[in-house]
């Protein structure tokens, strides 16, 4: 198939660009460069600069395309920077998401893949989350990415297209050639690593009376690979339908560290601070109906496995994609 990725020189597009390669697909990808590096972009995948925000461009380039479908990750994705900066959010997020449908439409494409979040579940009623529970993002993030989800619904009654949303929990870990390597990071295993290689002199943990095990916050960690997987199981779905894609299991801050001191042989001085205000004690993925409809199931189950593939990138590349 002919695919169109939005967003993929990014760190989870660039990887989605890898599998797909890997099963065959002609991949061209779309992306500003704000966060991505054209590093990032293997051959033989295409790299086209460019903005959703740029409705003509991108027209023109999807008519020009002509994708049997695409992949949609290009977005703004900072929590914190979505609470003081809204629009930025819903520029990008809403009106360019539907720049990319129009695009769609007019080049006669009927199936998009979209990355979308749990942050739009908002604070949990009930562990694990699955895909019957009620969406009540609390911030612009959030409110974006399910906004863009209801308007997918309106794209398929009028014109059709087959969508299918992927609520991702946390991406982690790296293939042999993309990593996390973010211009701004605000995820907890890469500053964990941050702290392993010198560049950061202790990791904060915020708050230990979270009312779990240990007292800190648990996360539900996914592979980026085992994320590319859902990705390109996803193309094969001819109905639109909605996945959470984690593993199931949950792991706590504490948990991370000791994982990440033991797969660093370092230290990794810890820190404790007071809790956040709004993070929730405990997130974990309902994955069982992407199990079922899609035959897919996370490879990368234990997080000291998943840390080990992203310190042997960093190792690879100690700057980044700068070197």
């Amino acid at each position: 198939m002919k695919i169109l990725v939005t967003g993929g020189a990014g760190y989870i597009g660039s990887s989605c660009v890898e599998t797909l390669l890997e099963a065959g697909h002609d991949v061209l990808v779309y992306d500003n460069l704000s966060e991505g590096t054209p590093k990032a972009v293997r051959a033989p995948a295409r790299l086209v600069e460019g903005d959703i925000l740029d409705a003509p461009r991108l027209a023109q380039v999807v008519k020009e395309f002509a994708p049997d479908a695409v992949m949609h990750f290009a977005a703004k994705a900072l929590v914190g920077e979505s609470m003081t900066q809204p629009g930025l959010y819903y520029q990008t997020n809403v009106t360019g998401g539907v720049n990319l449908l129009e695009a769609m439409v007019a080049a006669g494409c009927k199936k998009i893949v979209f990355s979308s979040t749990c942050a739009t579940y908002g604070m949990p009623e009930k562990i694990p989350i699955d895909e019957r529970c009620p969406q009540k993002p609390i911030n612009p993030y959030g409110h974006s990415k399910l906004l863009f989800e209801q308007i997918l619904k309106w794209y398929e009654q009028v014109h059709g297209i087959v969508h299918v949303n992927l609520r991702y929990f946390n991406a982690a870990g790296a293939t042999t050639h993309n990593g996390e390597a973010r211009k701004i990071e605000t995820h907890l295993i890469p500053i964990v690593l941050d702290v392993a290689q010198g560049k950061r002199p202790q990791i904060a943990i915020f708050g230990d009376d979270h009312g779990t095990p240990d007292g800190t916050c648990i996360r539900d960690y996914i592979h980026v690979l085992d994320l590319a997987d859902a990705h390109l199981k996803a193309l094969d779905r001819t109905a639109s339908a909605s996945y959470n894609v984690g593993t199931g299991e949950g792991v706590s801050v504490l948990q991370v560290i000791e994982a990440a001191r033991k797969v660093t042989g370092h230290a990794i001085p810890a820190q404790m601070q007071p809790r956040r205000p709004g993070d929730p004690p405990r997130l974990v993925a309902g994955a069982n109906r992407i199990k079922m409809d899609l035959g897919w199931k996370p490879k990368f189950t234990k997080i000291v496995d998943t840390i080990d593939t992203a310190w042997k990138w960093r190792l690879s590349h100690p700057n980044g994609y700068g070197g």
